[in-house]
């Protein structure tokens, strides 16, 4: 089963591909740790860093230095963080992205997609408020294709990373249970213990035309905005046959959707104006979904069915 998310919004592939001078003011360098680049300028938290090139051939294997160490909540599973970084190729000394100019940390759901594994091994366990320096081996990051033109293939990366932020996200929606009591619609399950809910497609009713939204489990959240980035669990089927064609709960991860990158319009239509906390039904009709366009394991012209948790707003 394919994950969905990248023709459900922009990816989130860490790129900007935004020019990063090198002629930042901050503190005095720091000889490099553990084979890796120095940081010759802005090396405390919450300061640019610039950083320079590597010294001899890269670490084969991911590693992990902690510059220095926070005093917050360690990163597990599950847990959503925001994360300032700098990020730029061993062998170079000019970054190919970084988030202290855009003013906005980088949201990641340990343990969830939307970044290279490396991101993934490094956050684990660490303390928010820590800055890391890590290197990247290319079978954790973007391996023999790279990302062209700002990643070489088999580029190995080094990042400086400042965990700024976290919360705990919750297994499952929650709230008051609304009746579902058009029997041609789907209906969903109302458990709330992390695992998928059961989605009946009614057999013998004709889709609607119209964009469905819906409350399964209603919350007393904040209603979602049209600017917000969402962590959500969900499961996406087509309306004929009832097919499964993605699903976070069999990856065991949620998923962001940064709802102004969100590319199927029904998708962010339906999840504007819905409760942060609630589970939400949608019937997505094939002129604000792929339209006439096959989208791998689904059809041209087909009808999207999606449960959806909204766990939280970054």
């Amino acid at each position: 089963m394919r994950r969905l998310a990248g023709l459900l919004v922009v990816p989130l592939l860490l790129l900007s591909t935004a020019a990063c001078g090198n002629d930042d003011k901050g503190s005095d360098s720091t000889s490099s740790k553990n084979g890796l680049p120095a940081i010759t300028a802005g090396a405390k938290f919450g300061e640019k860093p610039t950083l320079a090139k590597g010294e001899g051939d890269p670490p084969k294997e991911l590693k992990v230095n902690v510059v220095s160490e926070g005093k917050g909540q360690k990163l597990k599973k599950g847990d959503q963080a925001q994360v300032d970084y700098l990020g730029q190729a061993w062998d170079s000394d000019k970054p190919f992205d970084n988030s202290f100019d855009r003013g906005e940390p980088y949201p990641v759901t340990i343990g969830g997609g939307g970044v290279i594994p490396g991101w993934q091994k490094a956050l684990d366990g660490q303390k928010v408020g820590s800055r890391l320096q890590v290197s990247i081996p290319p079978e954790l990051g973007y391996g023999a294709q790279g990302q062209q033109p700002s990643i070489k293939p088999n580029a190995t990366l080094v990042f400086v990373m400042d965990i700024v932020k976290a919360k705990s996200i919750p297994v499952s929606a929650k709230g008051t249970e609304v009746a579902q009591d058009n029997i041609d619609l789907p209906k969903v399950g109302t458990n709330a213990d992390g695992k998928a809910p059961k989605v009946t497609v009614p057999e013998k009713s004709d889709p609607p035309k119209k964009l469905v939204s819906s409350y399964v489990l209603e919350s007393d959240g904040a209603k979602v905005k049209d600017t917000d980035t969402v962590t959500v669990a969900y499961q996406g089927l087509i309306w004929k046959g009832a097919k499964l064609f993605d699903s976070t709960y069999a990856q065991g991860t949620t998923q962001q959707f940064a709802l102004p990158q969100v590319t199927v319009k029904g998708l962010k239509d339906g999840l504007i104006g819905k409760k942060v906390g609630s589970r939400v039904l949608l019937v997505i009709p094939p002129d604000q979904a792929f339209g006439d366009k096959k989208q791998d394991a689904i059809p041209a012209n087909s009808t999207l069915v999606f449960q959806v948790d909204i766990l939280a707003v970054m």
